[in-house]
């Protein structure tokens, strides 16, 4: 009977261990989370300023037609 007692207090504390760990891990995995999404955002962040600054928007618009300048004869 107490091998059986034993081996239930045995389990019972690979139980709260395992718990244990797995709230530790779930910690950790919140806390990448975490940095990841400030990381990305930074990069987005980023992403933008590259953006605005190597294609402004007057890249993007159409350009301006030529003005063309009348060669014709000139009147006296």
């Amino acid at each position: 009977m107490r091998e059986i007692e034993l081996e239930i207090e045995q389990i019972k504390q690979r139980s709260r261990q395992n718990e244990s760990e797995a709230e530790q891990r779930m910690k950790q995995i919140e806390s990448e989370t975490e940095q990841l999404r400030r990381e990305n955002a930074r990069e987005r962040a980023l992403s933008a300023l590259i953006k605005q600054h190597c294609f402004p928007p007057e890249c993007n618009s159409i350009p301006p037609q030529p003005i063309e300048i009348d060669c014709g004869p000139s009147l006296p």
